[in-house]
């Protein structure tokens, strides 16, 4: 336990507590926003922090998003793997923007904490609130389904099956990560590892034994291009929204900075490590698809509507022992990922309450294992709720556009930040600044105009959430005020 915890504990005044809030930054809200002092167990270290963003970013769309790929770059094998490695590469830089506000503030809540900064308390509450409502319960009830249907195919499970699985799953991840970050760190480390193995198997036989050679030139894109009205870069950017839906989750590891050792070095190592690690491993396991599958073969499986590319070459190159490999692959890749979030997210909502802004039990650890008791136990409830009442791809489009545009105000907080806290220590700064933030902001900006035009329903979602939580955030602030006049 940690003996300092009471110098930013409940006592403490919170960062972005109305209160706190003046026209220009004083040295008090600096030290709180730049000390190294938690309340929280310092459990995870470079390789845990690599295993958190691996862990929720890779998941089962590693055997099929490469056939969304492949088709929109018009079956140009070489176009689709320059998508692949751009996509890591924006990815990338997205964590690059995370890692210099994650070691300039290394405080609990992540995003949340330098919306609060850049902008105005209200609008990292309405970040927090719209992943409390819908991003973390959301994801974590879309993962818990997914990989009960994974297991639906194999032990012939029904549909009310399904529901009942993913009820236990979140319910038992939950279980475990309340009792402490420790526990939870490994059993990430663990399924890291383990869901690395049979993807691994499959990538090296594919390697080795593939007989193809794939064409990687760019002729016949350039054909389809002409053929179709559009450029290759406007078949590029289609292709890499596909792939950059494989690449989520790298914004998660900041919501457990407080909880890392050393995270002004751990933070930006652990997120270039685990970004870079999984754009290799997603690039690899591309090519091994093609040096296995004939260019016409994944051609007429995409036609038909069989995605699972992946699958075709795990069959081809094990056997019959092809589909359980394949089929082991995606449940660790898919426990991994629910365990991530349920040890994530619930630091958000801890943030929130510290500041004043939510109810107060959030805001307090449980006096042994210093986790956020009950944030993680509401989250469960939610996410039960939530596997009850929708289905896996409302699930999956409601997460992804309603947490964008906070991901997008978060990488344009960095040049604000820079001009609102000069003078604070950042032991990392993103690379090729501003040119790659501007980028990063622009690409993010135009998927998430694409999102809300191809699903306008969870588009409109995604503005009622926020707009709910700006409500919220003005109800705490009219009950503190009014505690405020009543103490005197």
């Amino acid at each position: 336990m940690n003996d300092e915890r009471n110098l930013t504990g409940i006592n403490a005044i919170p960062v972005g507590h109305p209160h706190t809030r003046s026209s220009a930054p004083d040295a008090g809200r600096i030290a709180e926003l730049t000390t190294d002092k938690t309340d929280f167990k310092r459990e995870i270290g470079v390789f845990g922090g690599v295993s958190v963003i691996g862990g929720i970013m890779i998941g089962s769309g590693i055997f099929y998003l490469g056939a969304y790929v492949l088709q929109r770059t018009g079956m140009n094998s070489g176009l689709a793997l320059i998508c692949w490695i751009v996509a890591g590469i924006i990815s990338l830089f997205g964590g690059l923007c995370y890692a210099e506000l994650g070691c300039a503030m290394p405080r609990a809540g992540g995003s949340l904490v330098y919306l609060n900064e850049a902008y105005h308390p209200v609008v990292g509450f309405m970040s927090g609130f719209t992943t409390f409502l819908i991003g973390g319960p959301g994801s974590i009830a879309a993962v818990a389904i997914a990989m009960m249907t994974v297991l639906q195919s194999l032990l012939g499970i029904s549909s009310a099956g399904v529901k009942i699985g993913a009820i236990v799953l979140i319910i038992g991840t939950t279980v475990y990560n309340l009792y402490g970050v420790k526990l939870a760190s490994t059993v990430q480390n663990v399924s890291m590892i383990a869901k690395l193995v049979p993807i691994v198997i499959i990538l090296a036989a594919a390697l080795f034994a593939g007989s193809q050679t794939p064409d990687l030139s760019l002729g016949s894109a350039s054909t389809y291009a002409t053929d179709n009205n559009t450029s290759i870069f406007g078949m590029m950017a289609l292709a890499i929204v596909a792939a950059l839906w494989a690449y989520e989750g790298w914004t998660n590891l900041n919501t457990v900075t407080e909880e890392m050792r050393n995270p002004k070095r751990n933070l930006p190592l652990a997120l270039i490590i685990g970004i870079g690690g999984v754009t290799l491993l997603y690039t690899l396991f591309n090519y091994a698809i093609m040096r296995v599958l004939p260019h016409s073969t994944m051609v007429s499986m995409i036609n038909s509507g069989d995605v699972y590319l992946g699958t075709a070459v795990a069959r081809q190159v094990l056997g019959s022992a092809g589909a359980m490999v394949i089929a082991v692959g995606m449940i660790l890749a898919m426990f991994g990922s629910l365990n991530g979030m349920t040890l994530a997210f619930p630091r958000m909502y801890y943030a929130m309450a510290k500041e004043g802004h939510f109810f107060q039990s959030f805001g307090r650890l449980h006096p042994v294992h210093r986790t956020p008791t009950t944030a993680i136990l509401v989250q469960c409830v939610i996410s039960c709720a939530l596997v009850l009442m929708r289905d896996l791809d409302q699930l999956t489009n409601l997460v992804v556009l309603s947490s964008m545009l906070f991901n997008i105000l978060v990488i344009i907080a960095v040049p604000i930040l820079r001009r609102k806290y000069p003078h604070i220590e950042r032991p990392y700064k993103v690379w090729f600044y501003p040119v790659s933030v501007i980028i990063v902001a622009a690409i993010f900006i135009a998927l998430f105009i694409q999102g809300a035009v191809d699903d306008p329903v969870n588009g409109f979602a995604g503005f009622i959430v926020p707009a709910a939580g700006a409500i919220v955030y003005w109800l705490f602030d009219r009950r503190n005020a009014r505690e405020e006049q009543i103490n005197g």
